[in-house]
Formats: structure tokens, sequence, C-alpha cells
């Protein structure tokens, strides 16, 4: 028998865990609840539209404010960073057992694929999952052409890309997207003025009409319809979040990439030695995070609102620079809180969350679309935003105390551990050991 043979690939040993890691998602999924909580309650058409309300008032207002300022932007890509480790993390274990990752790899991507599609369609049309698994294949078919061309020179096995070069290729995927952004920004405002003929007029006004429509129809459904309403919606829904993927893929790749490059560096494996490091990112990220978010609230916060021009692009972009630079500077923050009298408490609130982050996520959508769904208690537009903070609050206090006690009792959360059933394409053991 080989040393692979003898040595397959399991599901990760709760020794082999980076516990940072834990801590990190824990708290990336109060941010990723507090983004999706308004599109629970109103339709994901809008999430183009008024970052903060000027209309609202009172604790509404701050609530909202706070939110758009902290939160948007920043936990969708903190998430996406801690993906980007966790395929990191399986590829790096595959390496050091000596086994053929492509299998593991393709069997996880795919789970994930089908969990998304199931989130997307089932529950919640503004799921995240899909974009991540999409991404994860996009990455694979760029190694293995990496691996094949390298392979077809001089090099008998192309040797691991650095950190730094993970980290350059990151960055640099997720400049190409804001670049291309500031371009079209940029062409936008040279055609100011231009006379348009009376088919671009009718054109523009048709897909304002059919964006209104659509719009109409997604408030109908969720707000008076049934399940198969909604259902039906969110399929028409999610085909067109698809078909807007290759707008956001440079985001989620370049994101990916960069979450990668932290695994590789190998500062969340030791945490105390690097503790200088992370205390330099937040000290440099928090400030310049906070400056772009005030320049491009200076710009407006809507993002469909008239012609695309550089103003607009530059709202736009600073927006996005401003959701990496926090993003990173977060993740920063919690692990310097890690190493101060703060850091036992949070490893045992949020590091059994965060072990059941998929779980949780999903257990978000359900409760959120059940409490505001016309098919559910049916608060769809009744709750403000200061409520919506509140109801946040609670459901995610309930999740940290039903993490702990599912975690004192079992080795995965339920769908962490379906998870990997089809990753490694055999049960994991579910309950702990009796002590």
């Amino acid at each position: 028998m080989n040393a692979a043979a003898a040595n397959p690939l399991a599901p990760i040993a709760g020794g082999e865990r980076i516990h940072a890691m834990d801590v990190i998602r824990g708290f990336a999924l109060l941010g990723i609840f507090l983004m999706n909580v308004e599109f629970f309650t109103r339709p994901i058409q809008d999430i183009n539209g008024d970052g903060i309300d000027a209309t609202m008032h009172g604790l509404d207002y701050a609530a909202d404010a706070l939110v758009y300022f902290f939160v948007q932007s920043k936990f969708w890509t903190l998430f996406s960073l801690l993906f980007g480790m966790g395929f990191a993390v399986m590829i790096e274990r595959a390496e050091r057992a000596g086994r053929a990752f492509l299998p593991v790899y393709l069997r996880r991507t795919v789970a994930l694929l089908a969990i998304g599609l199931i989130h997307a369609v089932l529950i919640w049309s503004g799921d995240i999952l899909v974009s991540y698994a999409l991404a994860a294949f996009v990455l694979l078919l760029a190694r293995q052409a990496r691996r094949s061309h390298l392979l077809m020179g001089w090099h008998s096995r192309p040797a691991p890309m650095s950190a730094g070069r993970l980290a350059a290729w990151g960055a640099s995927l997720y400049g190409l997207a804001l670049v291309l952004l500031l371009a079209f920004g940029a062409l936008g405002s040279m055609q100011a003025g231009t006379v348009f003929d009376s088919h671009d007029e009718s054109a523009h006004s048709s897909r304002v009409d059919e964006q209104s429509a659509e719009r109409e129809r997604a408030v109908q459904a969720y707000s008076q319809g049934s399940y198969a309403d909604a259902v039906r919606q969110r399929v028409l829904e999610t085909r067109d979040q698809l078909s807007d993927l290759p707008e956001f893929m440079p985001l989620v790749l370049g994101v990916f990439l960069i979450g990668a490059a932290v695994i590789r560096s190998g500062w969340l494996r030791d945490i105390r030695a690097n503790a200088d490091r992370f205390r330099r990112i937040r000290n440099f990220g928090l400030p310049l995070g906070f400056v772009l978010m005030a320049i491009s609230i200076r710009g407006g916060t809507s993002f469909s609102s008239g012609p695309f021009r550089m103003t607009a692009a530059i709202t736009v972009v600073t927006y996005l620079a401003a959701g990496l630079v926090l993003a990173l500077a977060y993740g920063a923050t919690v692990v310097t809180l890690l190493n101060t009298r703060a850091g036992p408490w949070l490893q045992r609130w949020l590091a059994p969350a965060g072990r059941m982050a998929l779980s949780n996520y999903l257990a978000q959508s359900v409760i959120g679309t059940l409490a505001f769904y016309h098919y559910g208690l049916g608060l769809w537009g009744q709750v403000g935003r200061a409520g919506q903070v509140l109801f946040v609050a609670m459901v995610f206090a309930l999740q940290l105390l039903l993490s702990r006690w599912w975690l004192a009792r079992f080795n995965y959360g339920p769908m962490e551990w379906l998870w990997r059933a089809a990753t490694y394409w055999r049960w994991p053991a579910m309950r702990q050991p009796l002590q």
C-alpha cells in the first residue's frame, strides 16, 4: 500500500484547525446577517438603490446609515476572504498528504454549488454560495492551465505560488474591476450631452419599465404570495443574478486569491508571533477604509439612478475599495483582540458559530424569510431598520448559544457534516465520543 492510500484526505481534525479563522467567521456571520436582513423585507431589485434612505428618521435613519457605512460591502468581502482561505487550507492539506486534490476539490465545489442553488431557489435569492462555487471552478481552471504550461516547459513540477504572488494576483483582479468601472465612468462623461435618437430613448424607457415590473412582481410574491409563488420568483431572480455574474466575478476571484495568500503566508497559524503585522494592517486599514467610505458617501449612496458617469464611477470605486480594505482591517482587528484578555471570550462564543458558518448562514435565511414573507409571519415591510437590527441581534445571540450547545455534542454543524460527506465521499463521525 502506498503512502497516499494509507493517508487519505479526511475532514480536518480539531488539532489541525486554524482557530482564528473560526472566530473571524463567527464575527463575519453577524455582519452578513446585518447586510442581508434588509432584503428579507424588501425586494432584491432594490440592492443598488439608496444605501442610506434620506426619508427615514430617528433610530431607523441611524441604523440605516451605520449599517451602510460600517457593514455593507465589507462583510461579504470578509466572508469571501474566509472561503478563499478554506479552499487554500484544503489544497495545502492535500499536498502535505501526498494526495491528488482534484477529485476532492471538485466534489467540494459541486456540493457547494448544489447547496447554493437550493438556497437561492427554495429559501432566498440573495445567495452568495453559487458565486463562490463558480469562482472556485474558475480558479481550478487557472491552476490547471498554469500547471500544464509549466509542465510543457523545463519544470517537472510547478512550485506553489508564493503568498506575495497570490496577493498580487488577487489585488490585480480586484483592481482591474475598479479600473474598468472608472473607464466606463469616463466614457459616460465624454458622452454627456450627446443627442440620443428616439430608438435609444425608447430602449432606455423600456428597461426602466421592465425593472419596475420585476420589482412589483417580487413585492407581490413575497408580501402576498404563497410559498410556490415565492419559489417561482426566486427562480427568475437567480437567473438574473447568474446573468450578471461575469461583472461580479473579478471581485470574488480577487478576494479568494487574497484569502489564499493569507493562508500561504502562515500568519494565522501563529497569531502571537505575527501580532505586529496584524496591528499594522488594523492601524493602516481602519482609517484608510473610513476615509474611502466618506469620499464615497459624498458622491451619493445609490448606484442605480441616472447615467453612469465619472462621479458615479468614483462613488462606486471608493465604496468597493473601502469594502476590501475594511474587510482586511476588520479581520486583523479580531485577530489582534485574540491576543488580549478578550481572546478567551471570543474563542468561547464566536468560534463555535464560525465552525458552523454554513449552517448558520443558511439558518439566517430560513429565519429571515419565515419572519418576513407572507408564507411565514408576514412582516414584510412592517419592521423599520432599527427593528431589523434588533431582530438580527436576537437571532444571532440565539445562534451563538445553539452553536455552543451543538458542538458540545457533535463534531460538525448539520450542513458542514453533509458538505464534508460529499467532499470526502464518506460519512464523517457526527457525534462526540462519550466521556
